[in-house]
């Protein structure tokens, strides 16, 4: 097989009749390979929610492989050439759900991932790699939402006639796990130099528990090297044979490729019985066993299974697993314990380890070591080479790979481990995954405790970590970053989670979005996700499902404008829709504009992208002054802002400032103020108003101009014109407005007759005309509501009223009912303050 442009070039062998495109599934459905994926496809927006891109006409630039559990053999969890996912575009606006693709069975080892391989009459593809708890393997395109699996391949091929899953009630690991069948369960591993898939299968063969090693062809899904070979081992310790009990054992972990051999462990959870701690090691190309440990040698349990976390190696080629409770005897029985293994020639030797000064208490309670072994990069501090493990109870050990510390019997709490570097006692909550390093910072997701980042500075773990939030399940987390910048933290914790790593703030979960667009399916019991090229890639229990950015929906035209209110805006809103992966664009996606109800116009307000990727509509401004935020959407989004001005001033009107009253030669107590107004009531600034007054009086300032709000605001003096007065605000060409207020009069300065005068009448006669009298101020303004008091000097006649009060015209009337004695009469109307009465002659005969 010939390396082509970071994929394979196969050559010679694909012209015999494949075996897969003759399998058969379990249900009689026979593969057929996928057709070509037709360019130009057009997808609507609902389909594009559901089945995620459309087909690539140009392949996307891809970096970064995902060959084995959690990108390195050294198990840091962090991808550290993520270009495209970003602390500003992983946000429910711009990330979520891209498409799933069913498969058969529970993922419980998460998918893999291999950018630009060329595919037998398919192109170079980015192909992601997902199997299932029912022996089957798929090769999807990691980018094509609507293309079939580039192959597929059932296991069961390549076993004996009748060979299913194993049952999970055979193997008693359901009442936990969930499990419904047990297959593959680990996550694989990829050799990139040779394109080989290795995994390992469970099978059930006549009552038996079948486990086997099998290498496959990245590229068809064909079985290599002579494969498959049954997994079989032995043991001897002092002259004690263990052997591998297949029924009783399952390989969680997952693989490991280093030294050129492929590495296997085995063990069980929530199923013990009699399984065993078992790590195997495998010629990569002969398939041959070549090196095989059991942790727990003829006794029970010490099992290897790390929530499904790889074995881990160091850059010497060191192994490195952590074991479950069990029997335990320095040197030979190691449960509960971190071990190192060495490849010499063809067998696995133990190079050191370490157990927890409690182990005892530990294994009692169930509080094993249950996490992959973080190898640290060479550190600054007295000791270069360090790992970093965490058991169930939430302890973490820093330890030193040259010499691991063993077992400490003296050692107590609370001092705890002090043969080891570091021991952080309970400090990451319970079942914290396996710890990630990203950064000089190291990284823990326990149960029902916040996520919590811990400083590593030569060597040693801060003992104050930044906390994110608090999780409701543990799981294994991973970063993705560009070198030590972007960097993002990820895990399931009931939800899709991305955090900020380094304030551990929260950017994204798959339920923010509405309508449950990027909801998570039911997973597998541990199950992780992985991140690779922009994507995330998560194995549920009957599919994959990719989420990656977003289409991009880019303001092309219309962005800024301002216009009048109610009116259209000259330039139509313009938005292109194009795949942020390939930037090749979208044409037939359905994109919604919308002003959060603010009351514009949209023509259409639902637009459908053209072949070019446009889609385009015309906005109608609100009849309201503003800036308005205009937001296209399909599953990204898009934004303009625009403004709407007043429109052309129609009136002048009253704002504030009518029907006040003030004495004379005073100030109204509030300001007069008067709007210049378009016809939606807007205001119009810079409008000259002119203020004048029937009643004379002063105004602060006039002309005055109109402010940003369209008023113009004045104060108002009095006159010495008493009364009600009007005061107009005029515009130029317009009608004025008009404020009617109240001069209150001055003092009373004079009482005159106005009406009744030398009138004449018989003795004890009604006058046939009342008397009247006005009241006056100083400035001759009439005065209401004053008292004026009538008398006839005793003669003896009677008045209607006495005293009168002045009305609004300041007159006071009263009538007069003559004396029974005749005679001449004068009568006198007086007002308290005034010198002078006004007289009144009345003749009586």
């Amino acid at each position: 097989m010939q390396y082509l442009s970071g994929g394979f070039l196969p050559f010679g062998r694909f012209s015999a009749p494949s075996k897969i495109t003759r399998q058969r599934t379990d249900d009689g459905r026979q593969f057929v390979p996928p057709a070509l994926c037709a360019t130009g496809r057009k997808l609507h927006l609902l389909t594009l929610l559901l089945l995620g891109l459309i087909c690539a006409v140009t392949q996307v630039v891809a970096q970064t492989a995902v060959t084995t559990w959690h990108y390195d053999n050294e198990r840091t969890s962090a991808n550290t050439t993520e270009t495209l996912l970003t602390l500003s575009n992983v946000n429910k606006n711009s990330f979520g759900k891209l498409f799933s693709k069913p498969v058969d069975g529970f993922v419980v080892g998460h998918p893999l991932y291999l950018p630009g391989i060329t595919m037998p009459g398919q192109g170079t593809r980015n192909v992601v790699f997902v199997a299932t708890m029912h022996n089957s393997v798929y090769a999807f395109d990691a980018d094509n939402a609507n293309a079939a699996p580039f192959w597929v391949t059932s296991i069961l091929t390549y076993s004996p006639s009748g060979a299913t899953s194993v049952p999970a009630t055979v193997q008693r690991n359901a009442g936990v796990t969930a499990w419904t069948e047990v297959g593959i369960i680990s996550t694989p591993v990829i050799d990139r130099n040779t394109g080989t898939l290795y995994l390992v299968a469970e099978t059930y063969e006549g009552g038996n528990i079948v486990h086997r090693l099998h290498a496959l062809d990245v590229t068809t899904g064909l079985e290599k090297f002579g494969g498959p070979t049954t997994i079989a081992a032995t043991f001897t310790l002092n002259g004690v044979v263990s052997t591998f009990q297949g029924f009783f054992q399952i390989n969680r972990p997952g693989l490991l490729l280093a030294n050129g051999h492929v590495y296997i462990a085995f063990g069980s959870n929530c199923c013990n019985a009699y399984s065993q701690g078992w790590v195997m090691s495998y010629n990569a190309t002969t398939l041959k066993q070549e090196g095989a440990f059991d942790a727990e040698p003829g006794k029970a349990l010490a099992s290897v299974w790390q929530k499904g976390a790889g074995i881990s190696a160091d850059s010497s080629g060191n192994i490195y697993a952590e074991t479950g409770e069990g029997f335990y005897a320095p040197g030979t029985n190691l449960s509960t314990s971190v071990f190192k293994l060495s490849q010499v020639g063809t067998t696995l030797t133990l190079a050191d380890y370490f157990t927890p000064y409690n182990y005892a208490a530990l294994s009692a309670n169930d509080l094993d070591m249950a996490e992959g072994v973080l190898i640290l990069p060479d550190q600054t501090g007295p000791f270069p080479h360090e790992a970093i493990a965490v058991g169930k109870e939430g302890t973490v050990y820093v330890l030193n790979r040259d010499n691991m510390g063993k077992f400490c019997a003296t050692c107590t709490s609370p001092t705890g481990d002090t043969q080891i570097i570091q021991e952080l006692t309970k400090a990451v909550g319970y079942e914290s995954g396996t710890p990630v390093y990203w950064n000089n910072t190291v990284f823990f997701t326990g149960t029902g405790v916040p996520a919590l980042a811990y400083p590593l500075t030569n060597g040693k773990l801060g003992t104050t970590p930044v906390k994110s939030i608090q999780l409701t399940g543990s799981g294994h987390a991973l970063i993705t970053a560009y070198g030590n910048t972007n960097g993002i933290l990820w895990f399931l914790s009931g939800s899709l989670w991305a955090l900020n790593p380094e304030t551990m703030k929260g950017i994204y979960t798959s339920d923010q979005a509405a309508n449950g667009r990027d909801h998570v399916p039911p997973v597998a019991h541990f199950a992780s996700p992985i991140a690779a090229d922009g994507k995330v890639f998560i194995g549920t229990q009957n599919s994959l499902v990719v989420y990656g950015l977003l289409p991009e929906l880019s303001v092309i035209a219309g962005n800024g404008q301002k216009a009048a209110l109610g009116t259209t805006l000259p330039v139509a809103l313009k938005v292109r829709v194009v795949d942020p992966y390939s930037q090749n664009i979208y044409s037939g996606v359905t994109v919604t504009f919308s002003d959060s109800n603010h009351g514009g116009v949209f023509n259409p307000p639902t637009a459908v992208t053209d072949a070019n990727g446009y889609a385009t509509t015309s906005y109608t401004l609100p009849k309201l002054l503003g800036t308005y935020t205009i937001t296209a959407s399909a599953t990204g989004a898009a934004t303009f802002t625009e403004t709407a001005l007043p429109g052309p001033m129609t009136a002048v009107v009253i704002k504030s400032g009518w029907n006040q009253s003030a004495p004379l030669l005073t100030p109204f107590p509030s300001p007069v103020i008067a709007k210049a107004r378009d016809a939606y009531g807007n205001g119009i600034s810079g409008v000259v108003v002119t203020f004048t007054s029937n009643a004379g009086g002063t105004f602060s300032a006039n002309p005055v101009t109109t402010d940003s709000a369209g008023l113009a605001s004045v104060n108002y003096t009095t006159g010495t014109k008493g009364g009600h007065i009007q005061i107009l605000a005029n515009v130029t060409g317009f009608k004025s407005a008009v404020f009617y207020e109240y001069v209150i009069p001055g003092a009373p300065t004079a009482v005159t007759k106005v009406s009744g005068d030398a009138q004449s009448a018989a003795p004890s006669t009604l006058l046939a005309k009342p008397l009247v009298v006005k009241v006056t101020d100083r400035y001759g303004n009439v005065v209401p509501g004053v008292n004026v008091v009538f008398a006839d000097g005793g003669a003896g006649g009677s008045f209607s009223a006495n005293p009168v009060v002045t009305g609004s015209t300041g007159t006071a009337s009263v009538n007069y009912t003559t004396p029974a004695k005749a005679g001449t009469i004068t009568i006198k109307a007086t007002v308290s303050g005034v010198s002078t009465a006004a007289s009144f002659t009345v003749t009586v005969n």
